[in-house]
């Protein structure tokens, strides 16, 4: 069996798994803004490649070229691809097409809709090939992917992320970057509702910082004012949101604040999955998988919605060190065990044509 690297590029970071005969050994995530263009990209495959190591194999998904680096989403997808085999020379690089498998870099053309924005559905497929039925979810940064799976097949309406935010199967919200503007309307505060500050004032990173409850190595981005990492800090960036000072009110009232917020974001979430639930094609006892950076905020969703919740690296054959690296990762991790097999039966095809 090949050694396979999964790549996965998004927005802002960029990520990526390693599979020894199978089996994950290395997982690693570093920042990658698209929005500082691709010579940026380009640093960061190359300090990704220095921890995770050389490989035979190659396979790379992304949901970057929604980035606005580009002028459409064919041409991100084009300028990615094109950048992976750069990046990744001279080891063979496969593009993974989601619903049409795994495609040459050279035919990426002829496949933009289907390797557009497809990560979510290698990690679905891997849970489909091991769970059999479940809701598979993943928090990331920026978004969570919420997808049914159903004896064995992925069960999702929507393929596209136009068609994915139609039915409730991509929600708009994740554990680090998301805009609090965008996560409510109004907030409670000493007794009273009031309007927020339609700013870039703070993000849900600061709302886990004041709460305690950031893991370590997961917020890559700069603060929305550059000011520093700090529980002290996001409370001043916080208390913007409302149009205060945090010498307004006591760490305690800061603190309920971020509570409203983070509450808000379970909400959104709980909708979402309750909306691709009552389509009703999941058994009562399918658990939730969960992945990403917010494993932890689903499942708490997990457990208002009455379901088992299951880590989604439980779910790998995967090297102790590795920890939750993994399911950060989870759909680099799952492309590449799902390369692994593509590139395993392409070399029996080799083998047997030649004998």
């Amino acid at each position: 069996m090949a050694v396979v690297v999964g790549w996965d590029i998004g927005g802002v970071h960029l990520k990526a798994a390693r599979a020894e005969l199978g089996r994950i050994v290395a997982a690693v995530q570093v920042a990658a803004p698209l929005r500082l263009g691709l010579e940026r990209l380009k640093q960061s495959f190359a300090e990704a490649k220095a921890q995770i190591g050389e490989a035979e194999w190659h396979a790379v998904t992304m949901t970057g070229e929604l980035a606005d680096t580009f002028a459409s989403r064919a041409e991100g997808v084009v300028s990615l691809v094109d950048m992976a085999v750069g990046a990744l020379a001279p080891a063979h690089v496969v593009v993974y097409a989601g619903r049409a498998g795994f495609v040459d870099p050279a035919h990426a053309a002829r496949h933009i809709a289907d390797i557009a924005s497809a990560n979510w559905f290698a990690t679905a497929s891997l849970v489909a090939k091991t769970r059999g039925s479940a809701l598979f979810m993943d928090m990331g940064s920026t978004t969570t992917d919420i997808v049914p799976v159903v004896d064995g097949m992925v069960a999702a309406r929507g393929y596209t992320d136009a068609e994915r935010l139609a039915c409730g199967e991509l929600a708009y919200t994740g554990l680090t970057r998301s805009f609090l503007m965008a996560s409510a309307e109004r907030a409670p505060f000493g007794g009273n509702w009031t309007r927020l500050i339609n700013e870039n004032f703070a993000t849900m990173a600061d709302v886990q910082r004041v709460l305690g409850s950031l893991p370590d190595g997961l917020d890559h981005m700069a603060t929305a004012d550059g000011r520093p990492k700090t529980a002290a800090a996001s409370r001043a960036r916080l208390a913007r949101m409302v149009g205060r000072d945090a010498h307004d009110a006591d760490g305690q009232t800061w603190a309920a604040l971020a509570q409203w917020f983070a509450e808000c974001q379970i909400r959104a979430v709980s909708d979402g999955a309750m909306l691709v639930l009552s389509q009703g094609s999941l058994p009562a006892q399918a658990p939730i998988v969960a992945a990403g950076a917010g494993g932890a905020v689903l499942g708490e969703v997990a457990r208002r919605l009455g379901r088992d919740c299951i880590a989604f690296d439980s779910l790998l054959d995967i090297a102790p060190s590795v920890g939750a690296a993994a399911a950060i990762g989870a759909p680099a991790a799952a492309l590449a065990v799902l390369a692994s097999s593509h590139a395993d039966a392409r070399a029996k095809a080799r083998a047997g044509a030649s004998a």
